[in-house]
């Protein structure tokens, strides 16, 4: 059978290599998007026990020590990082963690059980409508969100103080490991946008 007899103008042998060559590439591509999926997921999955915290707006993932916050001074965001792979967690905005340093002597018991040289860790994200709390009220010693004003008290396990919000924030116990912060447990509380 001629080229022009098999209808495609190609060789049966040339159009089986180009098959061969599709289907590589075919396969080649599944791979990647399922290695781009994992990736994805890894990124996505909340903290885990033994994961590392990293500065949110660092432009390199360099793990946090208690001594990188100021007494007092206010919250700084953070993201949780599996230290096998260096993964940053930032998949999900649920993950992003506030952390601020307290005196241990002013947490409440429950509270100081999960902290970490004063260090206190909660979910960044309210409850009430999902926005980020990123204020802190120095002279009142308590966290703010900017979008109704619900306010938590960082040192009673960031109860609702103030404002619509339903629930506390979701807190992330601590400890130190060879000198950095790191996640002891996940997540204690339920994360995101809760209704009554």
């Amino acid at each position: 059978m001629s080229d022009a007899d098999s209808g495609s103008g190609v060789s049966p042998p040339l159009a089986i290599a180009t098959l061969g060559r599709r289907t590589l590439i075919g396969t080649s591509l599944g791979f990647a998007a399922r290695a781009a999926e994992a990736q994805t997921d890894a990124e996505r999955k909340r903290p885990q026990a033994g994961d590392l915290l990293v500065g949110v707006n660092n432009t390199e993932p360099t793990p946090l020590r208690p001594e990188d916050l100021v007494l007092s001074a206010g919250q700084i965001l953070a993201w949780p990082m599996d230290p096998a792979g260096n993964v940053v967690r930032n998949g999900s905005r649920l993950n992003k963690v506030l952390l601020l340093r307290l005196d241990p002597v002013g947490l409440d018991e429950r509270t100081r059980q999960y902290a970490a040289d004063g260090v206190v860790a909660y979910s960044a994200i309210c409850p009430h409508t999902g926005c980020e709390v990123v204020n802190w009220s120095a002279e009142r010693q308590i966290l703010e969100c900017p979008c109704h004003n619900s306010q938590y008290d960082p040192k009673a396990g960031a109860k609702v103080v103030g404002g619509p919000s339903p629930h506390s924030l979701a807190a992330l116990p601590l400890r130190i490991a060879d000198g950095k912060l790191a996640v002891a447990r996940p997540f204690i509380g339920r994360l995101g946008i809760q209704q009554l």
